[in-house]
């Protein structure tokens, strides 16, 4: 049961962290953080690590539970204000 142990949830996290940098847009952030949310469950241990441990299909649930929540979080955090439009003054050739 290689998905019940958190070294492999935490490197989950590292990749989708690299390739976050490698296309940003904070598409795959969320899964990032998510997969490090339930890495450090695991770490920890408990009733909810155990939960977790106990069925794949659960814990892709709580996965896609918390990555969801994440990105609503992430898009709230970073989105543009109601009405604001990105405008640039200068060209970056500009002197």
């Amino acid at each position: 049961m290689m998905w019940s142990d958190y070294w492999v949830w935490f490197a989950g996290a590292l990749i989708l962290g690299i390739l976050e940098i490698i296309a940003p847009g904070y598409i795959l952030l969320g899964f990032a953080l998510s997969a490090g949310v339930i890495g450090t469950i695991l770490a920890i241990g408990g009733a909810p690590a155990m939960w977790l441990a106990g069925s794949l299909p659960i814990t892709l649930v709580v996965f896609a539970a918390v990555a969801l929540a994440l990105w609503l979080i992430l898009r709230k955090v970073f989105a543009l204000k109601t009405g604001q439009v990105k405008t640039f003054d200068h060209d970056i050739n500009d002197n």
